[in-house]
């Protein structure tokens, strides 16, 4: 009855999303206000029916009915209910469900908080936004069904979920990293509503960017997570492998940083309308792309779910539809976007265009990295496209556009002296040269790209730390008292550019003085890595709830003194027969130590992977930093005041009262 009432929800939600799509945006062209009225109820009953459906699901899941397909080939009855709940979106189906929730829920947040925005523009905004909705919901319905009972029998226990998705953080990192990919339609339907409108001030900026930035937060703390889990439960080590999939998730983020900084321009200055509008285009289309590649059975990856070629043809053909009509609107309407307004060579905005540009490059980068392969397998020529070629283009491109921020953070707007900026630059480059010459020699010898790096990451940290200190003495009422008056878009902005700083430290330090060492060990024998001496103390068994587990014991210590005791296990699932390794790690903040079991090598003899990662936890520290300071922009006085448009100068400098 769960899954007929959920199947009947999803029926439900699509009619919705098709009626607001069409019938509150007519009601804006023939100017009835009353059919306009219509928008906000449809978007919150669709999102009503998809929350039914996803409950639906989850008590399906909570049953164990084995009778719907999608919960047979996900679960089974020993799996740990958290698991469970979390295996709604473990595979295909009902990922997308997971998909269509939250763009419900965007919509109906759209509606509910955009109170203050006109409502012919809201209308619009949620019309797109229901457009874009019917395609994924009659993609549901049609090829991806989550409330299917098509078996012709049903297993008693299910088929199990996929063991690398039972785990902890994969039942927080997919809601996150969708919550970004979805929240960047918001800003793709400010965008082509403002093209259906044919009127793009500064107001439809101030509009979007906090759903912008929002997105962009999610998404930031989806992909951190995403590395997070693959440090500790692939049992390799690393924390970036330049999987397809992980590059589709970095495909949008690197847009949508784009975007934040291109709206910032768009609601100060009223330039770079034309411009931002086809980065919220490029950015949503990014996280479609990334929705095909997942779910079209083009890539084999622990991230991929379909292989069925039909699915990847709608999801083909819903990507050329969406991005191919936004950018057809752009075209018509291009000629009208025109600022009115200008900049110098030497401005805030020319800093902030050519912080684009290096971030659009980038893109571009790991999109033809991540496409040619596939290109290549389509015409059967075999193409490889290994982590070098992307190191070569973002180490680089990382280092100019950290070089690039100091500047453009210091300018001013239309123009800035070239003079006072030099003279405070240099002030504070001393101090980074030093700083980050010293922290580069401290782990050991460091190539001078990591020396580089170092010394960016400081010049940044110091460059904000003098900015704010006298924007505060600015006010004259004592430091104190001036932090007092900055506003928290300021201060979010300070945050996530210092998130940036800490995240690059980390990665640059760990890349270049990890220690690795694979060695074979049986209890008893003793390994050192670095200063750390490992020893292999015993190994053992135990029961999981649905797993069996051999479980080693190390002691590590370091000059004779316990530093800590490791326990690595590899786990044999009863349902599927997979076994998985699970590392060890003892966590800081300045090293990890890091120990996992590979192949058993007869007798009571392993393989053993011992790692000695420096600084590595600074980049997940450092990507939270970057999304807390988007989380603390949001809450900027100035999203919850009214924009004067006849207050704006002759620049087009935008004024709030």
């Amino acid at each position: 009855m769960a899954a007929e009432l959920g199947h009947l929800s999803l029926w439900v939600a699509i009619a919705a999303a098709l009626v607001l799509a069409v019938f509150p945006l007519i009601g804006v062209y023939r100017r009835v206000e009353s059919w306009q009225r219509y928008a906000r109820p449809l978007a919150w009953l669709q999102w009503l029916a998809l929350t039914v459906a996803m409950v639906c699901l989850g008590y399906s899941f909570y049953i164990n009915d084995f009778t719907v397909t999608y919960v047979a080939n996900h679960s089974n009855s020993q799996l740990p209910l958290g698991y469970r709940l979390s295996a709604i979106w473990g595979g295909h189906e009902g990922s997308l469900l997971l998909w269509g929730w939250m763009l419900g829920g965007w919509t109906a947040l759209v509606g509910l908080f955009s109170r203050k925005v006109p409502l012919p523009m809201v209308v619009r905004v949620l019309s797109v936004m229901g457009m874009i909705a019917v395609g994924f919901h009659a993609f549901m319905l049609f090829t991806s069904n989550p409330f299917d009972r098509s078996l012709p029998w049903f297993p008693i226990d299910g088929a199990d979920l996929n063991p690398l998705l039972q785990d902890p953080g994969l039942i927080i990192h997919p809601p996150m990293l969708y919550m970004g990919y979805v929240g960047f339609s918001v800003a793709f339907a400010f965008a082509v509503a403002g093209l259906l409108a044919g009127n793009l001030d500064p107001a439809w900026a101030r509009w979007a960017r906090p759903w912008t930035t929002v997105a962009w937060s999610f998404l930031t703390v989806g992909i951190a997570l995403g590395s997070w889990w693959a440090y500790y439960e692939l049992g390799w080590g690393g924390w970036w492998f330049w999987d397809p999939v992980e590059n589709a998730s970095l495909l949008p983020w690197l847009a949508g940083t784009a975007l934040i900084h291109s709206l910032a321009v768009s609601e100060k200055r009223n330039l770079f309308r034309a411009w931002t509008v086809l980065l919220a285009i490029v950015t949503f289309s990014m996280s479609l792309l990334g929705t095909f590649l997942v779910r079209s059975g083009v890539l084999t990856s622990v991230h991929a779910f379909a292989n069925d070629p039909s699915r990847g043809a709608f999801i083909l053909g819903f990507l050329v539809v969406v991005a191919g009509g936004a950018l057809t609107l752009f075209a018509l309407r291009a000629g009208r976007l025109k600022g009115k307004g200008g900049f110098k060579p030497l401005s805030r905005e020319a800093f902030l265009l050519g912080n684009n540009l290096l971030l659009l490059t980038a893109t571009f980068a790991v999109l033809m990295g991540t496409l040619y392969p596939l290109l290549g397998e389509a015409l059967d020529i075999k193409v490889s496209i290994r982590a070098a070629y992307f190191n070569s283009f973002f180490v680089p491109l990382t280092l100019v556009l950290m070089a690039i921020l100091v500047p453009g953070m210091l300018s001013n707007w239309k123009r800035q002296d070239s003079s006072p900026l030099l003279r405070r630059m240099l002030m504070l480059a001393p101090a980074a040269l030093i700083g980050g010459y010293l922290g580069a020699r401290l782990p050991g010898d460091t190539p001078w790209v990591g020396t580089l790096a170092l010394i960016l990451a400081l010049f940044l940290v110091f460059a904000h730390i003098d900015d704010l200190v006298r924007r505060a003495l600015a006010y004259n009422r004592g430091f104190l008292g001036g932090l007092g008056k900055l506003g928290r878009g300021y201060y979010g902005m300070v945050l996530a550019h210092s998130g940036m700083a800490v995240l690059v430290a980390g990665v640059t330090v760990v890349s270049f003085h990890e220690v690795e060492r694979d060695v074979r060990m049986a209890p008893g024998d003793v390994a050192e890595v670095g200063a750390y001496r490992f020893e292999f103390d015993t190994l053992s068994e135990y029961a999981g709830p649905n797993f069996d587990s051999r479980k080693g014991h190390f002691l590590v210590t370091r000059d004779g003194e316990p530093i800590a005791e490791m326990n690595p296990e590899k786990r044999t699932y009863r349902a599927s027969g997979q076994v998985m390794t699970e590392a060890a790690i003892d966590a800081g903040l300045m090293r990890d130590l890091y120990v996992a079991l590979g192949e058993p090598l007869g007798g009571d003899a392993w393989a053993v992977r011992i790692y000695h990662k420096p600084m590595i936890r600074w980049i997940w520290l450092g990507a939270l930093i970057m999304a807390l300071g988007g989380a603390l922009a949001l809450t900027d006085a100035r999203y919850r005041k009214k924009m004067t448009r006849s207050k704006a100068d002759a620049d087009g400098e935008v004024v709030y009262e």
